[in-house]
């Protein structure tokens, strides 16, 4: 996984990447969880932001088609958007979470013509079902043709998987669960009993904590 690893070793050093058992954190899933990844911690550190702009920015270029936009989902994904499309020189939009209620009603905010090849920004995957929502705004909204969503970090949940292919996209996260647990253990970040709730959460993330003994 390219820029994978010093993605990781950047989310953690920067105290990015946090661990607690009880309580866990809840993610947008609903999901609970023993680790949380805060992406946006990013933005207040300028060498940690330019890799992951850098990043991002290569990986659109990789990709099979030439983007005509970019756009980002709402609201952590915004920034990196909007800094990937400057990068790139190309228009950019953003996908809010839920409609407005008033004006236009749309949840698509930008200037985004009819029938464009968009990629799409996201921070992380968990189920991949806020950027699988922001899919369906694009193509509802600007009959946008989207095939691929580029993230910083996924938890490489199944259900993200079979969430894009329900919506016939690919994911392209740069960093994974696996390789930030690699990078924490070689720091010495986590003990051997951190390594093993952390893979029991990756097997089994909906299950996780009704299986996890409380005050482990």
């Amino acid at each position: 996984m390219p820029n994978g690893k010093r993605i990781a070793e950047l989310l953690i050093n920067i105290g990015a990447v946090k661990l607690s058992i009880d309580p866990p954190f809840t993610l947008t899933s609903g999901i609970k969880s023993p680790i949380y990844c805060d992406t946006r911690m990013m933005y207040s550190h300028p060498d940690a932001r330019e890799f992951v702009v850098n990043a991002l920015t290569d990986r659109v270029r990789n990709l099979h088609i030439e983007p005509d936009v970019i756009a980002g989902t709402a609201t952590a994904a915004i920034g990196w958007a909007a800094l990937v499309a400057y990068k790139l020189n190309l228009p950019f939009v953003y996908v809010r979470a839920k409609a407005k209620g008033h004006g236009t009603k749309q949840m698509v905010e930008g200037d985004l013509p009819k029938h464009k090849d968009v990629v799409l920004i996201e921070d992380m995957f968990s189920t991949a079902g806020s950027a699988m929502v922001s899919v369906d705004a694009l193509r509802e909204e600007g009959d946008a043709n989207v095939t691929d969503v580029v993230a910083i970090y996924t938890h490489e949940f199944p259900s993200s998987l079979e969430n894009a292919q329900k919506h016939s996209v690919k994911l392209h996260p740069l960093c994974n669960l696996t390789t930030l647990f690699e990078v924490a253990v070689e720091q010495g970040r986590l003990t051997a009993d951190d390594v093993g709730i952390a893979a029991d959460f990756a097997r089994d993330p909906q299950n996780w904590h009704a299986n996890a003994p409380v005050g482990q």
